[in-house]
Formats: structure tokens, sequence, C-alpha cells
């Protein structure tokens, strides 16, 4: 009796950890502020920047779609697809191997490289924007924000 009860909390346990690990799957779909203006390579650029800083591996690239992939540890596998245009990207989910995908439930390991991914991308638009801002102040050229202030 004393064993089947032993067992029974462990195995409640084990189940109550499973549990925590699964979270709603995150997709990210992001609208830019209005105060980034990217093209179309520099948005390109930015989230491919991201993805190799954050040790993705690049499957594909084509003019409004990129896939990726990640292996961590050499077991947990997941793949993206990001769509984007010029204003706009979302981080989709695709495929993932040992992440107990199940019924848009997913381990939170994988929320969690998604969102850094997401941060990443902006940050990466930020320093971009703010990097040829800088460029056109040293060329002479205000940004349209200070010249329509002066008017």
């Amino acid at each position: 009796m004393r064993a089947l009860l032993s067992t029974s909390l462990v195995v409640l346990a084990l189940l109550s950890v499973t549990a925590c690990s699964s979270k709603p799957l995150v997709t990210p779909d992001r609208t830019l502020p209005t105060t980034l203006h990217p093209d179309q390579a520099e948005m390109k650029q930015a989230i491919l920047t991201t993805l190799v800083k954050r040790k993705w591996e690049v499957q594909r690239v084509s003019p409004e779609l990129i896939q990726a992939q990640i292996t961590v540890r050499g077991q947990y596998h997941a793949e993206i697809d990001i769509p984007y245009t010029t204003d706009h990207y979302q981080i989709n989910y695709r495929d993932s191997r040992d992440l107990d995908y199940q019924d848009g439930k997913i381990h939170k390991n994988y929320n969690r490289w998604v969102r850094l991914l997401d941060k990443g991308i902006l940050r990466e638009l930020r320093d971009d924007q703010a990097e040829t801002t800088a460029r056109n102040m040293a060329n002479g050229v205000l940004p349209q924000s200070v010249t329509q202030s002066a008017q």
C-alpha cells in the first residue's frame, strides 16, 4: 500500500512538471512603429542578422519570406517561417522535434527563442535607423522630424 502511494505521488509530480513546460504557442505578429521606415533590404538584413546572432540556421531566403531552423544541444529542434514586408513581420511555427508540440502548445523554451528573435529584430531595425540618421546628419541631411518641426 505504501509503495502504491509513493508511486502515485511520483507519477503525479512528473505529470505536473511536464504540464508546466508546455505553454500556448507564441507567434509574434509585429507591425513596426511609424518611427521605423526600413526598406525591403533593411528589413531582410535585420531578420537575417538576428537569426545569425541567435544561432539559427537560415534555410531559405526569398523576397518576402525567410525560413530558419535551430537545433539546441543536438536534440531540441524547431523550424520557423518569417514572412515580412517593409512595415510588418511574423514569426510562424513550422515544425519541431522533442519540444512536445501538441494542440497549439509547445515547450516554453521555443517561446523564449521566438521572443528573443522578435526583440532582436526590433533592436536591429532601431540600430539601422539610428545609423542611417547619424550618417545623414553627418552629411548635412536632417531627419524629416527635425525639418518639419523647424517649419
